[in-house]
């Protein structure tokens, strides 16, 4: 009875929501700049338009007012009431995974990132060879620019952001620093600063905190900037990811909700909305609104244990449940055919790829090998979506699921690796998909553990699911046993996408990163040597990849045996 009383509560909180009012025209606490706002031109608005994408992280999916949450977002709710929700969204469960598919439009399986993240200490960066979306952008005209959270590798010069298509940088390239000092720790007495302002080290923005600072680079950006030439923005807030700092004047708001955790994460959501109205309205002030496409999205799942919330989404960040993969999203945008609606077609991250560089005027064609598709039509007009089916991932290298079996896979596919796939209505997972629990929102100071135990999936002895997603949205019905033909079918889809991965990579850490080495400071650290080197292991597994044999001297075996082994270490390790 408890169990049907919390499902009804949370659809009753996910129908019944208000939306708060806003001024538009008010300036807030980083929206400053030189001069009052002025009138907008009257001429017609230059084409193509430009491109402001805002990426949170790991902000849960009941974290939103419009969601049901006890969280104050009016600033998102406002956007998205006007524009389209995208309401069958889907992003990746954990930070380097979204990113490296959002700015190559591809799975991680075609760019060797399948598993885990970056590691601030390993030679490994978003691969060379791909070219993002800034690099499409910047030839058909856009001036780019990145503010932000990078994550997607830096031991070389060449990884960094203003190598990869971004003409100018503020932010962070490893994957959580202090939103105060930008300090990171990737382990004992392994410390840095991580703050950069294009490839040179920003000491002297220590201090700010990272969601105000962020959000006022972007207010200068456009200030600077004529509206004349298209502009694309890509904002990833560090927020709202550990560690839970919030300036005092937020948490005040929040002062009666009893879980701490909760409380500072609350504080720190209501300030990135802050922030995403302050950047809306210089969009508005400097002449960018009208013509402008505003695309806003999570990059995985809520951390239950560090104050988010996926409820009633089963399973958190970093698990391959609904609650690690389904995302907030919403375009908001004065070009849209169809405002103030709800979409469920279903889009993924690496659909902003080619979406983004067909409203630039810029082609993106099946040779470029994308796994994304084109979905403006879908989301501007309300026509049906392009995409039927989504791989979620590969992995080979996770922990291996103790019950599963080639034999359980019906000979077609060993079910102890984790992976998972989408294909219409029909969602499998297999292997070790990560907790899976339903978490309530976590606002009471003492949990009731009853409530708690009651959600609990601890212990299953499966390593094979199968649900209807559009019908069991919150995957309580594992249908895998009463539909052993759809199991089969999807098992199949594994199968094909698996024949076209590229091999993991994940090398070993190396000692030579620890900021001590770079003046205090995280930043590249290759030399050419290890770079020429790298690049001919690159070109070997290619070769290999190809079906091209060739011999190897005793000690390039040696080699290989070693970095597969400390592979595999760190893969347990993480």
């Amino acid at each position: 009875m408890a169990m049907h009383a919390l499902t009804g509560i949370s659809l009753v909180s996910l129908l019944s929501f208000g939306y708060l009012s806003w001024d538009w025209a008010k300036p807030s606490l980083v929206a400053d700049g030189p001069g009052e706002a002025g009138e907008q031109p009257s001429a017609a608005p230059p084409q193509p338009p430009h491109i402001i994408f805002i990426l949170t992280d790991d902000q849960g999916y009941h974290d939103v007012g419009y969601h049901g949450s006890d969280i104050e977002t009016p600033t998102l709710d406002r956007l998205a009431a006007e524009g389209v929700k995208l309401e069958n969204y889907y992003i990746q469960p954990i930070c380097t995974p979204s990113r490296s598919q959002l700015l190559t439009g591809r799975y991680q399986i075609h760019t060797g990132l399948q598993h885990s993240i970056i590691r601030p200490r390993q030679p490994n960066c978003l691969p060379l060879d791909q070219v993002t979306l800034p690099q499409k952008l910047q030839e058909v005209g856009y001036s780019t620019h990145m503010v932000g959270k990078w994550h997607l590798g830096f031991y070389r010069k060449e990884c960094l952001p203003t190598r990869r298509g971004f003409n100018t940088f503020l932010g962070s390239l490893t994957g959580n620093v202090d939103y105060y000092t930008y300090d990171n720790c990737d382990g004992p007495g392994v410390c840095g600063f991580d703050l950069h302002e294009g490839e040179s080290v920003a000491w002297g923005l220590s201090g700010q905190y990272s969601t105000l600072l962020y959000a006022q680079r972007v207010s200068h950006i456009l200030a600077s900037h004529s509206p004349r030439r298209p502009l694309f923005l890509y904002v990833a807030f560090q927020a709202v990811h550990t560690p839970l700092q919030s300036p005092r004047e937020y948490l005040a708001r929040y002062r009666s909700m009893g879980n701490v955790a909760r409380r500072k994460y609350a504080a720190m959501v209501t300030c990135m909305d802050e922030a995403v109205r302050n950047i809306t309205w210089a969009l508005k002030r400097y002449g960018f609104y009208d013509n402008s496409v505003i695309v806003f999205s999570s990059d995985n799942g809520g951390q239950t244990f560090s104050g988010g919330s996926n409820w009633p989404l089963r399973g958190r960040k970093g698990t391959y449940w609904e609650g690690g993969v389904r995302g907030l999203g919403f375009v908001h945008s004065p070009l849209l055919k169809r405002k103030r609606r709800v979409s469920q077609a279903l889009v993924h991250i690496t659909d902003w790829y080619p979406t983004l560089v067909g409203l630039a005027g810029g082609s993106a064609s099946e040779a470029d090998g994308l796994d994304g598709y084109d979905v403006w039509p879908a989301i501007s007009e309300g026509r049906a979506s392009p995409r039927t089916e989504i791989l979620h991932n590969i992995d080979p290298l996770y922990n291996h699921a103790r019950h599963g079996s080639l034999e359980g896979g019906f000979g077609i596919w060993n079910t102890a690796v984790q992976a998972a796939i989408r294909v219409g209505e029909w969602k499998l997972l297999t292997g070790d998909p990560g907790y899976g629990d339903w978490i309530p929102p976590q606002t009471l100071a003492a949990f009731p553990g009853s409530w708690w135990n009651l959600e609990r999936m601890a212990g299953a002895r499966q390593a094979l699911w199968l649900f209807n997603i559009s019908a069991d949205p919150y995957e309580r019905e594992d249908l895998a046993e009463r539909r052993p033909d759809v199991v089969r079918a999807l098992l199949a889809r594994l199968v094909h996408y698996n024949r076209t991965a590229i091999p993991v990579r994940y090398p070993a850490e190396n000692p030579r990163a620890h900021p001590d080495f770079n003046g205090g400071a995280w930043g590249p650290w290759a030399s050419d040597e290890e770079e020429e080197e790298e690049e001919e292991e690159d070109a070997l597994a290619r070769n290999l990849l190809r079906g091209r044999r060739k011999k190897k001297c005793k000690i390039c075996k040696l080699r290989s045996f070693f970095r597969k082994l400390n592979t595999r270490l760190m893969s347990h390790r993480i």
